[in-house]
């Protein structure tokens, strides 16, 4: 799926590398519909459906990529423009295909 200018130049590049249906995808699709709240691991595990081998190295990779912070026993997500970012892309295509219907990627690549 394509991104926006704006969001491929503002967002971090590992940022660019976070796929639909991963486990990284689901974890800050949850976070950030809580912006204003810090979660343990296990509410993270339960509220994604993530299993509880993968959701530490998860959080981990996330918190690497600067996208989620940690203190004690609670993760939330990061405080910077990378997160206003990445939401805004995340909601504002979500919100456009549920309006206006998804675009094929060959539609795309047709107009090349």
């Amino acid at each position: 799926m394509p991104v926006s200018i704006d969001h491929f130049k503002k967002a971090p590049e590992n940022a660019l590398r976070i796929e639909e249906g991963t486990n990284a995808k689901k974890t800050l699709n949850f976070l950030l519909k809580n912006p204003d709240k810090a979660f343990t691991r296990k509410e993270i595990m339960e509220a994604t459906g993530i299993k509880n081998g993968s959701i530490g190295v998860t959080l981990s990779r996330l918190r690497e990529k600067g996208l989620v912070r940690h203190k004690g026993n609670y993760w939330a997500l990061a405080e910077d423009d990378k997160i206003a970012t990445l939401a805004s892309e995340i909601y504002g295509t979500k919100t456009a295909n549920e309006k206006l219907g998804g675009e094929a990627e060959e539609v795309w690549l047709d107009r090349e």
